[in-house]
């Protein structure tokens, strides 16, 4: 069994329990490597294995080399039990993924057995990203950024905010990408106030501001960025917010440092939007962590208690939003070294008029 996989264990033992069942998918690309849509694992010293059905027989014998692989004929749980694959009596599950019914149908047919719900099991092992993951983030950003580019001068009164949001997840995978790590946003006029507003069947105008946040997902690991651009001549006021998010967001990336509680850099950048008179219209937090999720810890936020470790990979990402005029955000993807962080987005912060 490869030694990756020791760490769990250890922590497996200290709680108590014999053999951990995983069923989220994206834990299980995490672990094994396996991309397919229906799997589950379990974690066990003596015997570990991944389980899926008919549909992934050939699938996972390329993908997945770290542990057995079972091609199940009946339910998962019929097949842990006859199969003998449940060893000891404390079975551990991830209690943010298996719905209280399911807990009961396993306490029931796995009788003798303990079960064991654990909150975030995972998530203290995915934070810290190895170099061949981060070489995959990189990937997928960079791929983002080509496409952002190529979108920008098809941009013009003729086409939606909808039609570009298609040609963004059609780009991403033409160069390579397995899909968009998230729907991407475009957001024009005074919808771009709207932090998650969906790219609508309308067309752009000048004399407005565009937010555009996308990324895709290489290798099972994702990117994220956003940048807000210029359809034509904006208002002052417009040009005003944005050098303020643009500054803020600067600010995060020269403060962050390794070990940092996550929310004292949020409230250091939001401070900075604060007293520059903008501080009731940035209302969410200041980032998230990224990995083999779009949203993962580290979490930036006013109560996180998270910390700004070396080797996590995190977004800085302050807006502005004014209801009824326009907003701004602009996003880095950023991973945290020995001494501060560095951006794995290029494409310039300043602003750009289309």
């Amino acid at each position: 069994m490869s030694q990756e996989l020791e760490p769990l264990f250890r922590k497996m033992f200290r709680l108590g329990i014999d053999t951990f069942m995983v069923s989220d998918l994206h834990v299980i690309r995490w672990l094994t490597g396996f991309s397919g849509s229906n799997a589950r694992v379990l974690l066990n010293r003596h015997h570990s294995a991944l389980f899926t059905d008919f549909r992934y027989g050939e699938q996972v014998k390329h993908e997945v080399d770290s542990m057995e692989s079972v091609i199940i004929q009946n339910s998962f749980v019929d097949t842990f039990v006859e199969g003998g694959y449940l060893q000891g009596k404390k079975l551990g599950i991830q209690a943010e993924q298996v719905t209280v019914y399911d807990a009961g149908q396993l306490g029931e047919k796995l009788k003798g057995i303990d079960i064991v719900p654990v909150h975030g099991f995972f998530d203290e092992f995915r934070e810290l990203k190895n170099e061949l993951e981060i070489a995959w983030m990189k990937q997928a950003a960079a791929i983002s950024e080509k496409v952002f580019e190529e979108i920008l001068p098809l941009i013009s009164t003729e086409v939606t905010e909808a039609e570009i949001a298609a040609e963004i997840s059609y780009r991403h995978k033409r160069y390579g990408a397995e899909k968009d790590s998230f729907d991407p946003i475009v957001a024009s006029g005074i919808r771009s106030a709207l932090p998650h507003a969906r790219p609508a069947k309308k067309t752009f105008s000048p004399g407005n501001l565009i937010v555009i946040d996308m990324g895709c997902v290489c290798n099972g690991y994702a990117s994220d960025q956003t940048r807000t651009v210029a359809f034509g001549r904006i208002p002052d006021e417009a040009r005003k917010i944005y050098e303020i998010t643009r500054e803020a967001q600067q600010l995060g990336i020269e403060a962050a440092r390794p070990g940092m509680p996550a929310k004292e850099l949020d409230t250091l950048v939001r401070g900075y939007i604060d007293k520059s008179g903008y501080g009731e219209f940035f209302g969410h937090g200041l980032g998230h962590g990224v990995g083999v999720e779009v949203h993962e810890k580290p979490r930036l936020g006013k109560t996180s208690e998270d910390y700004l470790l070396s080797g996590s990979v995190f977004t800085i990402e302050p807006g502005i939003y004014l209801p009824g005029k326009f907003g701004v955000r602009i996003e880095d993807t950023v991973v945290m070294g020995k001494s501060g962080v560095a951006p794995f987005q290029r494409f310039t912060k300043e602003l750009i008029a289309l």
